[in-house]
């Protein structure tokens, strides 16, 4: 995955791509645990957003759709989140992610 780890990057995530490839995604890392707020204004793709808490646990799943016109509905966290992964939609069902699962976040050396 993508990282997006500064304020410029995360309000620009994923806006204005037509594809993302299979099992590809951004992962949006805050400085602290906060409620979470996503929109997808600009966002081609329809997407699965997966939130999570500073140790990992996915507090929820949302499944994103483009917005066509405002007003665009707003895709919260349900509790304080770390951690947002945005994800092909469908991803979280395939890959049996659920509510209370472990994201294990690993840095990979190019």
């Amino acid at each position: 995955v993508e990282i997006a780890d500064d304020n410029n990057e995360r309000s620009k995530g994923l806006m204005f791509r037509e594809k993302l490839d299979e099992n590809s995604g951004m992962l949006f890392v805050f400085e602290s645990e906060e409620y979470q707020k996503f929109w997808m204004k600009n966002t081609l793709i329809p997407l699965d957003i997966i939130f999570a808490d500073s140790s990992g646990k996915v507090l929820n799943i949302e499944k994103a759709v483009p917005c066509k016109a405002d007003p665009c509905t707003i895709y919260r966290s349900k509790s304080p989140a770390k951690y947002v992964l945005e994800v092909n939609i469908g991803f979280a069902r395939k890959n049996h992610v659920e509510t209370s699962n472990i994201l294990i976040l690993e840095k990979v050396q190019n």
